[in-house]
């Protein structure tokens, strides 16, 4: 029923494109860079359009943000204080964000696990909502981009080596990537924590 290899798996993307639009929309929205990756890499392969997987993730990633933004503006520090240890650091975000807040909406996509809170500091600042908007777009566009064209690129360095070796190797290959892109977003994310 469910594929066990990777062209199994890809076909079922294509038999399912729109469901896998959707997905990806909701991941995106909530922020999945491994999802964004291996999509990337499925558009190389023609399972998903690029540019509509694109358009999917940019605007996903945008709405995702919005509403954190929404739920920080409007609930902030009455909705966080029965987590007393969350409270905190989203309150040195909202602080630092009332500083920083250019460099942070445009960087706070990329480290793993950061994003969820970063948006609801967004909404807790004195940031006007026209300022949050623009670049909560330009960011999104930014992260859709890198994120799916870094796995379409993984799809055409992997597809020359799969034309040589078995496609076991590829899958081999694609675990290897997605386990380094969480491991590196996971190193990102602690350094910034340091910060």
């Amino acid at each position: 029923m469910f594929p066990t290899d990777l062209t199994g798996f890809l076909d079922l993307i294509r038999q399912h494109g729109d469901a896998a639009y959707t997905f990806m929309f909701a991941y995106a929205a909530s922020h999945s860079l491994l999802f964004g990756l291996f999509a990337g890499y499925a558009a190389h392969s023609g399972a998903l359009a690029l540019g509509t997987l694109i358009a999917v993730c940019w605007i996903g990633s945008f709405c995702g943000d919005v509403i954190r933004f929404w739920i920080g503006r409007k609930y902030g520090a009455r909705a966080l204080s029965s987590f007393p240890r969350i409270a905190s650091t989203v309150q040195t975000a909202a602080r630092l964000t009332d500083r920083h807040y250019l460099w942070m909406i445009l960087v706070h996509r990329f480290p793993h696990g950061i994003r969820g809170f970063a948006a609801i500091a967004y909404g807790m600042s004195n940031l006007p909502w026209s300022t949050f908007l623009a670049l909560n777009f330009v960011a999104a566009g930014l992260w859709s981009c890198t994120v799916v064209f870094i796995g379409y690129a993984f799809g055409q360095v992997s597809e020359k080596l799969m034309n040589d070796t078995s496609s076991g190797l590829g899958v081999v290959m694609l675990v290897v990537f997605l386990g380094l892109s969480w491991y590196l977003s996971r190193r990102l994310e602690r350094a910034i924590e340091r910060s």
